[in-house]
């Protein structure tokens, strides 16, 4: 299965004009962003759990990172409320699930295969004193890759020039960028060698962005 898997592309997504499509386990249902891959596969994916609703215990074996928008995900290492952001790498093990219910923002199969780093962040407490009506919270960085969360005041302008492609998702608010206008859980993917420049609307924006990753996009190594 192939979904926005060509990366020289500029990509928009409006995801909550998406159906949701059942995934294999009962009560989990999701909207692909992009894939490249059957059910293994290196992909960009939005996930709902039903209340009471759970995956079977499994390996990440190309690692797992995802935000939870709503609700709470729970597993055996604890439980991540909304605002959450979580990074499983190559070979961690769980049984994801939610007893009230959640839905995600997941990537898998995008990590460095020698990544063991295994961490969880409150993305609010991380922010740093807003520049300008942004306020910018560095959340991983590595030598592949620099994910980020921001805060946008309203009319705020933010803008990116960074190598290897640029990713945004919008979890909050809304921002202009060119002609499209982002609202809440719509999807941009830029090309490398692309800039950004986005403009929050009247509410403001809550962004998170990668950059840098796109060059080591393919499918998984299985």
């Amino acid at each position: 299965m192939e979904i926005n898997s060509d990366f020289s592309s500029r990509v928009v997504v409006h995801s909550d004009q998406l159906e949701w499509q059942p995934s294999p386990m009962k009560g989990v249902d999701r909207r692909m962003l992009d894939r490249i891959g059957a059910e293994v596969a290196r992909a960009t994916t939005i996930v709902r759990y039903a209340p009471g609703s759970k995956f079977s215990a499994h390996t990440h074996t190309g690692g797992e990172e995802f935000i939870v928008l709503d609700g709470v995900f729970q597993d055996e290492h604890g439980d991540f409320p909304k605002g959450t952001y979580v990074r499983n790498p190559p070979t961690s093990q769980h049984t994801p699930g939610s007893d009230e219910g959640c839905v995600i923002f997941v990537k898998l199969w995008q990590f460095d295969k020698d990544d063991r780093t295994q961490f969880r962040k409150t993305m609010a407490e991380e922010l740093a004193a807003p520049v300008d009506g942004v306020a910018t919270a560095i959340l991983h960085k590595d030598d592949r890759e620099t994910v980020s969360y921001s805060h946008l005041d309203a009319g705020a302008t933010y803008s990116s020039d960074e190598a290897g492609g640029i990713e945004v998702f919008v979890i909050g608010g809304s921002v202009t960028a060119g002609e499209d206008t982002l609202d809440k859980n719509a999807w941009l993917r830029l090309p490398e060698g692309a800039a950004l420049s986005v403009t929050a609307g009247s509410e403001g924006a809550k962004l998170w962005m990668k950059t840098g990753h796109l060059p080591y996009a393919a499918a998984p190594d299985v």
